[in-house]
């Protein structure tokens, strides 16, 4: 008996072990899992191309989504409906307002901004066209701010930056998606923003076409953030406080710092409300018990970044070590609503850090460290030499370690030794890193920045105005970009005084001294005074209509000679006017007879 349990013992013992090594055999095999990118692939699904209709206690809404970047919304009213946010360009707008008109054909007494963001706002003028009567066109009381802003001082450097991050230079297969839309399409027409004639401080409350509505600012992405609660409809319109992503803390194509707290303060306002309805600005609407649920977890994994981060910056951590140290707890991170498919925590460490203490981050070494150039000379001096180091980027390469690889680079390139291999080396990288991101603004960051490097690259379209656009810009941020353009090579004249005065009574007057330009509202002692209307100057300047001409036919008067005119606009930078004077070299300050010469010839133009 014994033996016949010792027996049955060691059969066992030699099925269950043969169990378990067939067990470790099959998960020795690599089962292939789902990439980052597969991801992000599937993550398209959230922008296929539709209208969705809701039936909600309030009546009917509709969602156009996967048009473009941003969802526009329609709610039908009794004898009218209202857009809420009006697309990325007035061609999508368009498009969008087909399918629209077949659910309800009834007039759009109103388009409400959610923010500033093109993608929300540039559909407008087509709404304004499309209609018998203007619609009420309603914002937060700082929307038209941010906008000036966005078209005015800043707009060069962000349209670039904006580009690469949303992949519009990029071929169509290699752009998967954008993160909270399917592309970009502020170029297919000139941009349709219009501004807001109805705005507000705190809170509006509003009845449009029998829809009882109520606006709150809510600041988050942006400062001029706002929400729209239907309290009849049981539906929230939160903008771009909530999409199915990661938010933004920070973008990479620049941005103010963004109130991380007053999001959350934003978040839980809404959260009080107990919608049954979200409809995002991005991303698929949430219905039920969901709703609450999003609601909750996207301002638990903003607290959780923001209040770890400040602890950490508390203990003397610098930016740079905190990016490592903070991670999402796992309910977050495994979260469909907090994928990091368009901002990331590493990113948003960066920028709470930032907003909170400034660019310094404590480290005596880096307040004021070595030029780009010169740090580049020690580091070449210390591997023995820009031949050593041109054959680290190559081994960089070759072992796939392609961050180093960029960083390397960068310092050949300020060296300006072997440029050819060194960039075909670098695009090497990009695109090596470009390929496998699954954040779509780092993806196509990356991959844009490796076209850059290409010969033929011949760089970013200008974005394009329509008189209409450019007369939505304040004739104040036409002074600011004037002021911000001025180049110390190129000044005409310092201590020199230009004076506009406007048909519409509104007087400007631009002081050159000390290599700056001085705006300011009053006359002074003027070398030149130009008097036009508001509009004629904003073309011409904007340079859809030929300045040359305008000062022909007399709809721009100088006193004080054209000419003058002419040479005071060369002295701000990338004016077009400096490229008509530079076309005669050699001569500092032409005679009269020149300048007389020299008006014939410009004005034959």
């Amino acid at each position: 008996m014994k033996v016949s349990m010792r027996l049955f013992n060691l059969c066992f013992i030699f099925i269950v072990c043969t169990f378990i090594s067939a067990c470790s055999q099959s998960d020795s095999v690599e089962v292939p899992k789902i990439s980052k990118v597969e991801k992000l692939i599937k993550h398209s699904e959230e922008f296929n191309k539709e209208v969705l209709t809701y039936q909600t206690p309030g009546g009917r809404v509709h969602v156009a989504i996967g048009f473009g970047i941003a969802n526009s919304i329609m709610v039908e009213g009794i004898d009218g409906n209202i857009i809420i946010d009006s697309a990325d360009s007035v061609f999508e707008a368009e498009e969008i307002y087909s399918f629209f008109k077949k659910k309800n054909s009834n007039p759009i007494k109103a388009v409400i901004y959610t923010h500033n963001h093109g993608d929300h706002t540039f559909g407008t003028s087509f709404y304004l066209t499309s209609q018998s009567e203007r619609p009420k066109i309603i914002a937060h009381e700082s929307t038209d701010y941010y906008m000036q802003r966005i078209l005015g001082i800043i707009n060069p450097i962000v349209s670039v930056r904006s580009a690469r991050m949303f992949g519009t230079q990029l071929p169509e297969e290699d752009l998967i998606n954008v993160g909270i839309g399917k592309s970009l399409n502020v170029s297919k027409s000139p941009p349709g923003y219009v501004k807001p004639d109805t705005t507000f401080k705190d809170k509006l409350i509003l009845d449009i076409a029998g829809i009882d509505i109520q606006l709150f600012h809510a600041p988050g992405e942006t400062n001029d953030q706002l929400f729209v609660w239907l309290p009849k409809h049981k539906s929230l319109m939160p903008g771009d406080n909530i999409y199915k992503t990661f938010p933004n803390l920070y973008t990479i194509r620049g941005t103010t710092h963004r109130d991380v707290m007053g999001w959350i303060g934003s978040l839980d306002h809404m959260r009080t409300l107990d919608p049954e309805f979200l409809f995002p600005s991005h991303t698929r609407p949430i219905v039920g018990q969901d709703v609450s649920e999003a609601l909750t977890l996207y301002r638990d994994a903003i607290q959780f970044v923001h209040d770890q981060t400040v602890r950490l910056m508390n203990e003397g951590y610098y930016p740079d070590q905190i990016v490592e140290m903070i991670d999402l707890p796992k309910e977050l991170k495994e979260s469909p609503f907090l994928y990091e498919f368009y901002g990331t925590v590493r990113w948003s460490v960066k920028s709470i850090y930032n907003g909170y203490l400034g660019w310094f981050n404590g480290n005596p070494s880096d307040l004021d460290p070595l030029s780009r150039i010169e740090e580049a000379k020690k580091f070449s001096k210390l591997v023995g030499g820009n031949v050593e180091l041109l054959k680290s980027l190559n081994e960089a390469i070759a072992e796939e370690d392609m961050q180093w690889a960029l960083q390397l680079s960068d310092r050949l390139i300020a060296l300006e030794f072997s440029l050819d291999e060194t960039k075909a080396l670098r695009k090497k990288a990009l695109i090596h890193i470009g390929e496998r991101s699954s954040n779509p603004n780092k993806r196509n960051y990356f991959l844009t920045s490796a076209i850059e490097l290409n010969e033929s690259f011949d760089g970013f379209p200008a974005s394009e105005r329509s008189p209409d656009l450019v007369n939505e810009i304040s004739t104040d941020t036409l002074f600011n970009l004037l002021s911000v353009k001025l180049n110390p090579k190129n000044i005409y004249k310092n201590n020199y005084v230009a004076c506009f005065e406007f048909t519409s009574g509104l007087i400007k007057t631009v002081t050159i001294r000390n290599d700056v330009a001085e705006i300011s509202n009053k006359l002074e002692k003027c070398n030149i005074t130009v008097r036009s209307s508001e509009v004629e100057l904003k073309l011409a300047l904007s340079g859809l209509k030929n300045p040359v001409q305008s000062l022909a036919s007399g709809d721009i008067e100088v006193d004080g000679g054209k000419v003058e005119f002419l040479q005071f606009l060369s002295s701000f930078k990338y004016s077009i006017y400096h490229l008509i004077l530079s076309k005669f070299s050699g001569l500092a300050h032409p005679s009269e007879l020149f300048h007389d010469l020299l008006l014939l010839y410009v004005l034959r133009l």
